[in-house]
This record gives structure tokens, C-alpha cells and sequence, in this order.
């Protein structure tokens, strides 16, 4: 039975929303917490568990789940803070984040942390393991699952992500979503933005403001038959 993403939500309604997460967010102190990595990708990740995504706690080894992969994962409190507020771990651990004994550390582990696919925080790396992820998916005749990969602008700067760009346009992967949280960190600028250089390669493309849920909402849920499909959500710079 296909389980819709309004099933999902009330599967795991959770008392926590979207007004607590910043309370959430200050529970996670120490060093090295890279707060303007997290914070730009707060609202993404919000509408993304909250509207979009087909998962939840009861769902983490469910063949059928949606899979969302962190590529931003050197900044991961937002992270850890919205798998917190939907169930996935408990808000006990916020406060120990990036302690030698906790679950939560500076990157996300996936042995470590319920609900994370993949270990991350190496820039570069997600896009490229989201496009073998879908590739495994299509080869095992799972064609129901979505696959989400959250990049930051500035792993852009990385050439493997060009190349899993270039091959996923003409390999057709339309469960393939990528979103781009653009906070102006990249070193090289491009020619037409960045949603052009996912264009060139065959991808379908919007560009939005990255703190407007009804904007991101609506960009996510977008037609993309055929295509991959990429988000570039626009937040405020990084040094703002």
C-alpha cells in the first residue's frame, strides 16, 4: 500500500513545530557549530519533513520511504534539530551535540543518528551519492521512492558535483530532487546563475526565496516528468 505524504505526517504527529525550532537549535552549544551553514537551511529542511518527504521514525528501514541525503552536513544543527521536533531522536540529546560520547556530531552518522542516509559533511559528496542512489533504486524496480539531496552553493565549487549534474539530466532520473541553498559562500561565480548550469544539462529548475514556505512548498511539489529536478533557494548571505 503507497503511503501519501499526508499519512506520513499524521503517522508521526510529534508535538513540536515550526516556532520551536530555534529553541531547539540553542539547545546544541559548543565550538565549531558553523551556525550560518545551519541556520540558512532551517526552512528547507522544515518544509521538507513537514510537507514533502515520505518518512518518519517507524519508516527508517522501510524500502518504500522517500531517502534525504545532507550533502550540508558540516553544519548540521538544523538538522539534528528537525529530526528532534518530528521523532526521529530524542530532544535529550540536543544539549550533548558534538560531545565525545554523543550521537550528534560536527557531521551527521548515519550508524549513529536515526533517520540519516548517509554520513556527510566532505563537500561534494551528496549530489553524486543521491544520483547512485536513484540509479539503485530505478535497478531494483522501486520507482515510488523520491530521492532529496540538500546541497550548499559552495559545494558547487567541487567538480564531482558537475559531473553527477551532467549524467543525471540525460539519464532521466526525474526521482531525483536536489535543493541548492544559495547564501552566497560559493567562490566562483556562474555565468546565468546557478540554476543555468542545471538547466544546460537537461534539469528542471526553480528558483525561490529559501524563507518562503508557501514558495518552497510550491517548488518542491513541482512537475518535473522526465527530468531531475532542482530547487535553488535563496537565502540571506552568509556574513549578513
Amino acid at each position: 500500500m503507497t503511503t501519501t505524504a499526508a499519512q506520513s505526517r499524521t503517522a508521526h504527529s510529534h508535538p513540536y513545530d515550526y516556532a520551536e525550532l530555534p529553541r531547539l537549535m540553542g539547545l546544541m552549544t559548543g565550538d565549531e557549530k558553523h551556525g550560518p551553514a545551519a541556520t540558512s537551511t532551517l526552512d528547507v529542511l522544515w518544509v521538507l519533513y513537514d510537507r514533502v518527504l515520505r518518512v518518519g521514525p517507524e519508516r527508517t528501514s522501510d524500502p518504500g520511504r522517500d531517502r534525504f541525503l545532507l550533502s550540508k552536513g558540516h553544519g548540521p544543527m538544523a538538522y539534528y534539530a528537525v529530526l528532534a521536533a518530528k521523532g526521529f531522536l530524542p530532544v535529550e540529546w540536543l544539549p550533548g551535540f558534538g560531545s565525545y560520547d554523543s550521537p550528534l556530531g560536527h557531521h551527521p552518522d548515519r550508524v549513529l543518528v536515526p533517520g540519516a542516509e548517509i554520513g556527510s559533511g566532505s563537500l561534494g559528496h551528496g549530489l553524486p551519492i543521491a544520483v547512485g542512489t536513484a540509479l539503485g533504486l530505478r535497478a531494483q524496480g522501486l520507482d515510488g521512492p523520491a530521492v532529496w539531496v540538500l546541497v550548499g552553493d559552495a559545494e558547487l565549487d567541487e567538480g564531482s558535483n558537475h559531473e553527477a549534474i551532467a549524467f543525471a539530466g540525460p539519464a532521466g532520473l526525474d526521482r531525483l530532487h536536489a535543493v541548492v541553498v544559495d547564501n552566497s559562500s560559493a567562490s566562483h561565480a556562474r555565468p546565468g546563475g546557478i540554476a543555468a548550469r542545471f538547466e544546460a544539462a537537461g534539469w528542471s529548475t526553480v528558483t525561490v526565496d529559501g524563507r518562503d514556505h508557501a514558495a518552497l512548498y510550491s517548488a518542491f511539489t513541482a512537475p518535473h516528468s522526465g527530468r531531475p529536478h532542482v530547487v535553488v533557494a535563496r537565502v540571506e548571505p552568509k556574513d549578513d
